[in-house]
Parts: C-alpha cells; sequence; structure tokens
C-alpha cells in the first residue's frame, strides 16, 4: 500500500528542515520515520468527566493501529469540558463556546505540524461535534472515534442515569421523595467511565458520526472501557491510513446525502435537540447547503422507532446488545429512507458495510416500522409569532398535541429555577426563559435542571418550558428550545409579558404568542437590548461573533 504524505514533507524533506527533523528526532523520530506519513491523534482526554477519563488510553491503541498500518502516530490533546458537572449556574454558559475552542485547537495544531492525516477521539457533548467540525474544515483524512457509552446504574432494581438525578432535585424539591432517597439515587446513577447512558447528547451524535461515515461501522455503540472499543480505536488508526492511500478526505465523505442519513437516523432514534446545531455547524465547516427545514422535512417522513431514554425505556448499551446503530440503519435502509451509496471511512459504501451487520428489528428495544413509537421523527421545528425563524422540540415520548398556557416570563434561567422549586408552578404555567440565547446568554446555556425539576415536580404534562437557550439530551417534557431570533437581538420573546396567552399546536408545528401587533409594537418601543458582555474573555469574544441558533450558532460566519 502507498500512503501519501501530503503535508509532513514540508517539515521533513530537504536540508531546509534539518532543524524540525532535530526536534522530531528529541520525540523518538528515527530516520525510516521521516519516510512515514504523519497522523494526528487527537484526543479530549481528562480527569474532569468521566466521558472523557479513558480517552487516553483509546489513544493509544488508535496510535498501535497508525504504527501498525506503517504511519508514525503524533498524540495531541484538547480542552473539554462536562455538561453535566456545568449545568444549571454560571459554568453552563462554557459548554457550547466549547465547541468551537476545540475545533480551533485541533484545526491549530494539525496546521502548524503539517500533519497528514488525524483520527479524532471525543466522549463528552460539545467534543463529539467540534472533532467532526475539524475534519470538515481541514479536510484531511480523517477517522473519528467515541469513547464510549457508560452503563445504567441501578437503583431500587431499576436501571438510571443522570437523568434520574437531575429529576429527583425536582421531585425532593416538591417533597415527593425524601432527601436520603436523593442520595441513594446520586451514589447510583454514574457506575463508572463513558458518557451519559441515554440517547443523549453524546450518543446522539456518536449515531451521527456513524451514520455520516466519520467512524467505523458499529463504533457507536460499545460501552466504554469494552473489548470492542479498544478493537476500533485499533482499526480507526490502520483506517485513517488506508484513507490516506486512496485520497478520500473528509469531505468526500460528509455529502449532502451523508448528513441526510444521519439527520435520519438522529429522528429514527429520539435523539438529542442538539442535533441540529451540530449537524448545521458541521455542514457549515464542510461546505455543505443544510437548513433548519431540512430537519422537519426528514422528521415528517421518518418514523420513531428507537425506544430510548429520554423519552423511552432504553440506554444506549440495551442498544447494543440488539446490534447498535448498524441494526436501526438498516432497517431504514430497507424501507428506502437512506442514502446507500454515501462513503464511509472504511473505503466502502454505507449499504457495503451494513451488509455484515443484522436486519431485523429485536421489536423491543428497536421497534419495526410497522410497529414505530411515532410515525414521525423524534424532533420537530416549530414556527409561528413567538418563533418566526425557528424553534426546535423533542417530540419523543410526548403524548400532547396542542398545549395552551399563561406566560410566566424570567430573563434568566436561576430566577426560572427558583420559581419552579419555590412551589408555585401551575398547570397550565408556559415558563418563558429568555436571554440564554447564544449571544444573549452568552453561550446557549442547557436548561435540563429547570426542565427536569419541572417533571419531578409532577408538572411534566401540564406545563411548558420556552427559550432562546438549550436544552440537554436527557431533556423531556413540552420544551421548546432555541427560538429564534433570540431575545438578545429583540426577538419576539423579548416582549412577552406575564399572563400572556401562549399556544403550542405541535400537529401544526406552530408556536404562538397570542398578542395584538399594536400592543407588542408599544412594548418593543420600551424595549433595551441588553449589554454584552465586555473585554477579552472568551465569552464576550463568543457572543460578539455569533450567529443564530437557527444556522447552527457557528461563529465568525
Amino acid at each position: 500500500m502507498t500512503v501519501k504524505r501530503p503535508h509532513s514533507h514540508e517539515v521533513t524533506d530537504g536540508p531546509g528542515r534539518a532543524p524540525a527533523r532535530a526536534m522530531l528526532r528529541a520525540t523518538g523520530f528515527c530516520d525510516a520515520d521521516f519516510e512515514r506519513p504523519q497522523v494526528g491523534i487527537a484526543s479530549a482526554g481528562n480527569d474532569l468527566t468521566p466521558c472523557n477519563i479513558i480517552l487516553h488510553s483509546l489513544a493509544d491503541s488508535v496510535a498501535a493501529g497508525v504504527r501498525s498500518a506503517g504511519g508514525v502516530p503524533m498524540q495531541f490533546s484538547t480542552v473539554a469540558i462536562s455538561d453535566g458537572i456545568a449545568m444549571g449556574h454560571e459554568g453552563m454558559r462554557a459548554s457550547l463556546p466549547s465547541r468551537d475552542l476545540i475545533a480551533d485547537s485541533v484545526e491549530c495544531a494539525m496546521t502548524a505540524e503539517r500533519l497528514d492525516a488525524m483520527v479524532t477521539i471525543a466522549g463528552c457533548d460539545k467534543s463529539l461535534p467540534a472533532m467532526l467540525m475539524a475534519a470538515a474544515r481541514l479536510n484531511v483524512a480523517s477517522v473519528f472515534l467515541y469513547g464510549g457509552t457508560s452503563q445504567p446504574g441501578r437503583y431500587q432494581d431499576r436501571d438510571v442515569t443522570i437523568q434520574d438525578v437531575f429529576e429527583a432535585v425536582g421531585a425532593q424539591a416538591a417533597g415527593r421523595i425524601a432527601p436520603d432517597e436523593l442520595d441513594a439515587l446520586e451514589r447510583s446513577a454514574c457506575p463508572g467511565a463513558g458518557s451519559c447512558a441515554g440517547m443523549y447528547t453524546a450518543n446522539t451524535v456518536a449515531a451521527e458520526a456513524e451514520a455520516l461515515g466519520m467512524a467505523l461501522p458499529g463504533s457507536a455503540s460499545p460501552p466504554a472501557g469494552s473489548d470492542d472499543r479498544i478493537r476500533l480505536a485499533r482499526a480507526s488508526g490502520e483506517a485513517a491510513l488506508n484513507l490516506l492511500s486512496q485520497g478520500i478526505c473528509a469531505r468526500d465523505i460528509l455529502t449532502r446525502p451523508a448528513f441526510e442519513n444521519a439527520i435520519t437516523t438522529v429522528m429514527a432514534l429520539g435523539g438529542s435537540t442538539n442535533a441540529v446545531l451540530h449537524l448545521l455547524a458541521i455542514a457549515h465547516e464542510a461546505g455543505v447547503h443544510l437548513e433548519i427545514e431540512d430537519f422537519d422535512r426528514i422528521s415528517r417522513r421518518v418514523p420513531h422507532i428507537g425506544d430510548l431514554r429520554p423519552g423511552g425505556r432504553f440506554v444506549m448499551s440495551d442498544l447494543d446488545r440488539v446490534g447498535g446503530v448498524p441494526v436501526v440503519l438498516n432497517i431504514l435502509l430497507e424501507a428506502g429512507l437512506l442514502h446507500g451509496e454515501t462513503l464511509t471511512v472504511s473505503g466502502a459504501t454505507l449499504a457495503e458495510n451494513l451488509a455484515a451487520f443484522p436486519r431485523q428489528a429485536d421489536g423491543v428495544v428497536v421497534r419495526p416500522i410497522d410497529r414505530a413509537l411515532r410515525t414521525d421523527g423524534g424532533l420537530a421545528i416549530l414556527y409561528g409569532s413567538l418563533a418566526p425563524q425557528g424553534a426546535v422540540m423533542k417530540l419523543a415520548g410526548i403524548d400532547a398535541t396542542r398545549f395552551v398556557g399563561i406566560a410566566r416570563v424570567f430573563d434568566n434561567e436561576p430566577a426560572a429555577m427558583s420559581y419552579v422549586t419555590s412551589g408555585q408552578l401551575q398547570p397550565g404555567d408556559a415558563i418563558v426563559v429568555r436571554y440564554e440565547g447564544p449571544r444573549g446568554g452568552p453561550g446557549m446555556p442547557e436548561m435540563l435542571a429547570v426542565t427536569a425539576a419541572v417533571k419531578g415536580s409532577g408538572h411534566g404534562h401540564d406545563v411548558a418550558l420556552l427559550t432562546d437557550g438549550r436544552f440537554s439530551g436527557a431533556t423531556t417534557g413540552i420544551s421548546i428550545g432555541h427560538i429564534c431570533p433570540e431575545a438578545a437581538v429583540g426577538g419576539p420573546l423579548a416582549l412577552v409579558e406575564n399572563g400572556d396567552p401562549i399556544i403550542i399546536d405541535l400537529s401544526a408545528r406552530v408556536v404562538d404568542l397570542k398578542v395584538e401587533g399594536g400592543e407588542l409594537e408599544l412594548r418593543r418601543q420600551r424595549w433595551r437590548a441588553p449589554s454584552l458582555p465586555s473585554g477579552n474573555g472568551f465569552l464576550a469574544k463568543y457572543a460578539r461573533l455569533v450567529g443564530a441558533a437557527s444556522q447552527g450558532a457557528i461563529v465568525g460566519s
């Protein structure tokens, strides 16, 4: 196999590169290594979160695969934070901006060191899409490797996840469970390494990556620390060299049909609302035209067949047990809902890869199409007088088709959380949390603490929450996020007042503020834009540069 060196020759060849070779010798290079392609292994490994604690060891296995295939592995790290630990306080403002910091840092290292190919490894919510954004931007031979899901915990003879702990906080505040029950659940929910166990954001993006073709087939679902994941790590290193030899780069894989495959997979699995933000951002980096309307168009024709948390009963390791993401892809392919001709990092097409995997649903974790949980997909895009540029809602686990409520307005998440946990919550409340968008937050924080507290208090089906911020993949209930334009730029959300009627019609995909136009115009004349952060901190820079959520919260576009 002839393997190319499209970039590394710039630092290894000729007398003028003697200083660079001298430094590389200090890292362990031998003479033969200067003739081999150099493969960057970008890991988001750290000790901050269970999602990331095993990524460094996976990087070592990737390196072994690179070396065995004739390349030189070059490992480096990026920042990564824990969304779960950052949730519900000021730290959550750093979550979405970290996606762009990670993508930038990978681009920086790969560009400066002139590495020929890349394997990226990630475990927590924003590091996964960040690695895919970096691959699309750099357009080198690239393979993505997921660190793997955690196993669920056990409490009172049932599987539990971090979602249960967040909901128990609301239940305890409402007096529905005792403090010692919350303590026991806290001690049980996260039994070891890996990303949060349900079809939350990390597992959603891992499934996306496999459907996009950027990860090896069958790589999304094996649990963290399993033998399968070690095998896949080595194989990912080998695959990067194979792509390099064939001249296949990231944008050869990241085509418009590939993105439609990823959206289809998210809809079938009932995945995270964050999938909308991230796929739009990855497509932007790949130069692929994708719009928020594409998600709703695909959702209307793709059934929801994965009975997975937070809207369902099972977790990612259960999906792995019954065949993983490939069994879902096979069902969708046979129904004519996927583009089987798309290229993947294996060097084969999606359809060719899937021929080696099971084709039948188990009927419990994954339903056949004729027994789908819903005839449409797990997410919807809503429009209306409150969201003229769109908003996102998860339909998975929602039975209601219409909600009529009265606005309870809060200008930040802590104020809304205080209201929910104070015992004042009433059926029919439409909790509006504004100035939490990409610019207004800044950082578009997730609202899992609030939505979980609503559910835990017993109001998961009779209270709605509407925000220009985001939701965690673990959010359930009548929760509408990404409302655009956001309040900080004068969107209609900024004009809502306590007592205003709000109507949500899921069948029509509408979210309306029922206030006369003349009254809204008077409110607009009184409205003043909030101050944005000043200074040189990364959140201040982010607020100045970030775009709308309806376009993926892209920075600098």
